[in-house]
């Protein structure tokens, strides 16, 4: 990590002198020990493993933003305004706050709906469509937002 962190360095800077390369070695392996040290780095501050992973799952939220994008235009610009605001309480099935903050994310940046409140087993959702507030429907985005960062629920 340390090697990558000094190439990057290397190639936006373009210093190339032996002085400031052995020092931005130096001060780089300095705080990286210290968080070691001072045990503030660990996968959940720094989850560099499942980058892949963290990827291919914005690649699925993404279609799932525009295909609940066309919904929501539907709906709004329909001559009836077929909406039917509902709150409802979503399951979390992640045991990490960065696992719950990512699906709450998640559920919030899909257009129509809206994480309201977290508790420690669910998440307060108000949808603009009664169909999109189904528990049932959350359940794939909980799972994959859960591999997203490596965690494994059923």
């Amino acid at each position: 990590m340390l090697l990558a962190l000094i190439t990057t360095w290397m190639t936006l800077s373009g210093y190339f002198k032996p002085l400031l390369l052995t020092l931005g070695a130096f001060s780089i392996g300095l705080t990286m020990w210290m968080a070691v040290r001072m045990r503030i780095l660990d996968h959940e501050t720094a989850p560099y493993t499942t980058i892949p992973q963290t990827l291919s799952y914005f690649v699925w939220l993404f279609i799932e933003i525009i295909k609940a994008n066309i919904a929501v235009v539907r709906a709004v610009l329909s001559p009836n305004l077929n909406i039917s605001p509902t709150m409802t309480k979503i399951p979390t099935p992640q045991k990490s706050d960065i696992g719950k903050v990512m699906f709450a994310n998640s559920i919030t940046l899909t257009p129509g709906t809206v994480s309201v409140s977290m508790e420690d087993d669910h998440i307060l959702v108000h949808a603009l469509l009664a169909e999109m507030s189904a528990p049932e429907d959350f359940t794939d985005m909980g799972k994959r937002s859960a591999w997203a960062i490596g965690e494994h629920v059923e």
